[in-house]
Parts: C-alpha cells; sequence; structure tokens
C-alpha cells in the first residue's frame, strides 16, 4: 500500500473530514455572531465523500474524524457515517459534536458505523455553559453523552477550550465528575485566529499549567497510539475518566503530526491551523480519477511544512476551536 508521508518523515494514518460550515450554536472563541451562510457554497456531496474517503484509504488512512461546523446538521449525516466505516482499510470513525442531536441518535449514529465520539462542553456551570455557548442546552448536551456511553461507543471523549476567567476554575469540577466517569476529558489551548485576537489576549491559558498541576497530583502520561490525535494523555489510578491536553504552543507539537483535513468544500489543508487549501472537487467526480487524486495528494504533502506559523502570529482565519480535538 502506498503512504502518505512528507519531507519529515511524518506518516498520515489520520483524516479529519469536514461536511459542512454550518453550526447552530455561538460559542465566543468560535462564532461569536453564530454561522453566516455563504450562501454560495456547495459542500461535499455523498458520491464525492465516498471518492474522497476512498482515495485516503488507499494511501494509509485508517482513521476519519467527521466534523463540521456541527456535521449532525447533515440531513444524510447516517449515510456519511457508513460511507465512511464501510471503505476498506478504515479502522476507526469519529466525530466530533456540540452534542444536541446526540441524545436521540446515539444508538443510530453507533448502529451506522460511528465508533468514537468527541462531545464538545466547555463548561459544568449550566450558566457558564449558556455564556460560552450562547444556547441554553446544557442538560440536554450531558444526556447525550450518557446516551453515547449507553450506546457502546468505544471512546466517548469531551472537548473543553481553556478560557482564562471564564472557565479556567472549573478543573475541580471537571475532574470530581471523572472520577467516577470513563471518559476522556480533552483541555484545548486557545488558539488565536485571525478573527479573535483581542479575544486570545483576554482568555488566552497556557495549557502547561494544567500539565503541571496534573503532575504534581499524581496523572501519568500515557504511551501514545499512532492513531492518536495531539493530545497528550494522562491517567491516574483513582479516576475512571482520563484527562488530554492539546497545547498547539508547546514545543515540538508538530513533530508528532499525523493528521491531514479536507474541508466540506472539497479542499486539503496540511496544517489544521491554517485556512490555505488545494481543491480537490475537481477529482472527485468519477472513480476513474482515483489515481490522478491519489498523485495530487502525495504531491502536495511535499509542501508541508515542518510546524505551524502560530507563534510568529500567522493564524489564518481558522475558527472552529472545538473541532481542534482529536
Amino acid at each position: 500500500m502506498s503512504q502518505l508521508q512528507d519531507n519529515y518523515g511524518r506518516r498520515f494514518h489520520y483524516l479529519r473530514l469536514s461536511v459542512t460550515d454550518a453550526c447552530n450554536f455561538k460559542c465566543t472563541y468560535c462564532l461569536p455572531d453564530g454561522y453566516q451562510s455563504q450562501g454560495d457554497s456547495q459542500f461535499l456531496s455523498l458520491s464525492e465523500i465516498e471518492l474522497l474517503v476512498d482515495a485516503f484509504s488507499q494511501l494509509g488512512t485508517q482513521k476519519v474524524r467527521i466534523t463540521g461546523g456541527e456535521p449532525s446538521l447533515r440531513k444524510d449525516f447516517i449515510d456519511i457515517i457508513s460511507i465512511v466505516a464501510n471503505t476498506p482499510n478504515i479502522r476507526t470513525v469519529a466525530t466530533t459534536t456540540n452534542g444536541y442531536r446526540l441524545e436521540k441518535n446515539a444508538q443510530a449514529w453507533y448502529g451506522a458505523g460511528l465508533r468514537r465520539i468527541n462531545v464538545s462542553i466547555d463548561s459544568l456551570d449550566p450558566k457558564m455553559f449558556y455564556q460560552i455557548t450562547g444556547e441554553n442546552r446544557f442538560d440536554q448536551v450531558m444526556r447525550g453523552v450518557d446516551a453515547a456511553l449507553e450506546a457502546g461507543f468505544e471512546r466517548v471523549k469531551i472537548n473543553a477550550v481553556l478560557l482564562k476567567g471564564l472557565n479556567s476554575q472549573d478543573l475541580p469540577r471537571f475532574l470530581h465528575w471523572i472520577k467516577h466517569m470513563p471518559v476522556d476529558l480533552r483541555f484545548i489551548e486557545l488558539m488565536e485566529t485571525g478573527l479573535g485576537r483581542e479575544y486570545f489576549k483576554a482568555h488566552h491559558l497556557a495549557g502547561t499549567q494544567v500539565k503541571l498541576q496534573l503532575i504534581r497530583d499524581g496523572w501519568q502520561l500515557d504511551k501514545a497510539d499512532i492513531l492518536d490525535g495531539p493530545a497528550q494523555n494522562f491517567s491516574h489510578s483513582d479516576y475512571q475518566g482520563r484527562i488530554g491536553l492539546i497545547m498547539p504552543y508547546e514545543k515540538n507539537f508538530c513533530v508528532s503530526c499525523n493528521r491531514l483535513r479536507v474541508s466540506a468544500k472539497g479542499k486539503l489543508h496540511l496544517c489544521l491551523f491554517t485556512e490555505n487549501g488545494v481543491n480537490l472537487k475537481d477529482l472527485l467526480q468519477d472513480k476513474s480519477q482515483t489515481p490522478e487524486l491519489m498523485a495530487r495528494l502525495q504531491q502536495q504533502l511535499g509542501y508541508k511544512t515542518a510546524a505551524h506559523s502560530l507563534h510568529q502570529g500567522i493564524t489564518g482565519v481558522t475558527t472552529h476551536l472545538a473541532s481542534i480535538g482529536g
């Protein structure tokens, strides 16, 4: 089997596939004014998704995370899950969701082939949850987490973006919650975007501070798996749940990069932290184009840089920060 590999020896087994830009939440760090439709954008169709995932699978991709926006806003979301799950060589199908449809659909999504799920919950305080997300749906989302556990998902992960002055005091509450709750809690360090520099200055909290506290409290760093995302995962013998830290500003964050991203409009992004993309849709119209599509993917890996440029303040206009968590 061919393998996607860049000039730095990094191999890419993991595809983050966005299927829509739309979202029904108004998170302050992401879409504070809500989703604004462009009106002229065509998101990937089912047939295009099928051809895309098939090409990636032939190039060594083993894990696909279906993201958005909010992916469950697609009426054909179950069909998308099924297409990905039935693609040869794909071992793991995951999604990231705000959880508002999870309670009613967890079992159906699992039945379609979804095996891992990340739910964005930025606070366990209902009032703070509402302040951050703009939606008074805390209880509904939490019932969704319970439904996912009952459905039998291999991994249920909770994504929380660290926000100084907002949810930064929630760590003790989160720790108490995962004492007897078998979920992975992911703290995502706030990333500066081209649309939110002042917000970043006001609310950025370095994930290294949380990491030091965890180590002091006896949490142990877990060994990474080939299909893991960018999180450093920690376990503790007294807790059923785990904690993951995603710290894009930490030194050598990009050394173990194993992920590529395709946008809902069919553009390949070599880095998750930029909006610069290469169009793939023109090669997603017929299966006979698959060899050319694979060649384009392999060629583009030659342009992937050693690291992102966040430290230089080059951020693009990436906004969907909650979906960064793998």
